[in-house]
């Protein structure tokens, strides 16, 4: 099985604070890799470097066999990485068709791949032509999503997709992301949604403290509940 992207010794300081402490990490092509852990503990940092928005301050970051580390964001991008912020980033002022003709770099919409969109998020159809500001969280989240899948990405990195989300629409977004992948997407996800992570992953890292502490198959750590609870603080009830 090919690694599409590798990090090798990242470390990443924010200010005077040190972050990332020597993250290594693989991510296999074509499947979902869940990382996972407490708050606090370094995903979005590690996501964000990833992207370039963070500068690596050590380390070597490798997309297909390529050194990105030192790239720009652009450049990342340009290198068919997609980015869904857990801020749900989009234009409010723009309309939803807006948003999603920025985000098309490649050219005009495609319209089978809308459809195929508005298949799991059809508010997105129904809200076309209304400014983005004036959406619901659940619609922004979906609208940054289909942002990201406008076009077919090598790599997908996505930050608590479903947080806040109203279950119906996690539901819908599980299935989105298993379609993704399905058309042969690779995925590293950060999700605090442990049934959506179990529903997802292919394998699994942990982080605590900066550091990956656990590495595996995800069937393999959803079966293992005195391990979720030493690693993640779950509880009994994060599963029913």
């Amino acid at each position: 099985m090919t690694d599409l992207l590798t990090l090798s010794g990242v470390h990443t300081h924010i200010g005077r604070y040190h972050i990332l402490q020597g993250i290594d990490l693989v991510v296999p092509q074509g499947q979902t890799t869940m990382l996972l852990g407490r708050n606090g503990a370094g995903k979005t940092t590690t996501l964000r470097t990833i992207m370039g928005l963070w500068q690596a301050s050590s380390g070597e970051i490798n997309l297909a066999g390529e050194r990105i580390e030192s790239r720009a964001t652009p450049d990342i991008a340009r290198r068919g990485v997609g980015y869904v912020p857990e801020s749900m980033a989009v234009f409010s002022d723009l309309t939803v068709k807006e948003n999603l003709v920025l985000a098309a770099r490649d050219g005009p919409l495609d319209d089978t791949q809308l459809d195929w969109i508005f298949g799991f998020f059809p508010a997105l159809r129904r809200f076309w032509l209304s400014r983005a500001g004036s959406l619901s969280g659940g619609q922004k989240q979906m609208l940054s999503i289909a942002r990201a899948i406008i076009e077919p990405r090598k790599l997908l990195l996505i930050d608590e997709p479903t947080k806040g989300l109203a279950p119906a629409i996690v539901m819908a977004l599980i299935e989105c992301l298993k379609d993704i992948k399905r058309k042969g997407a690779t995925i590293l996800l950060v999700e605090q949604n442990f049934f959506a992570a179990r529903e997802l992953g292919d394998s699994v890292l942990v982080m605590d403290n900066g550091t990956i502490v656990h590495r595996g198959g995800m069937a393999a750590l959803a079966a293992d509940v005195p391990l979720q609870e030493r690693l993640l603080g779950l509880s009994l009830e994060a599963h029913q």
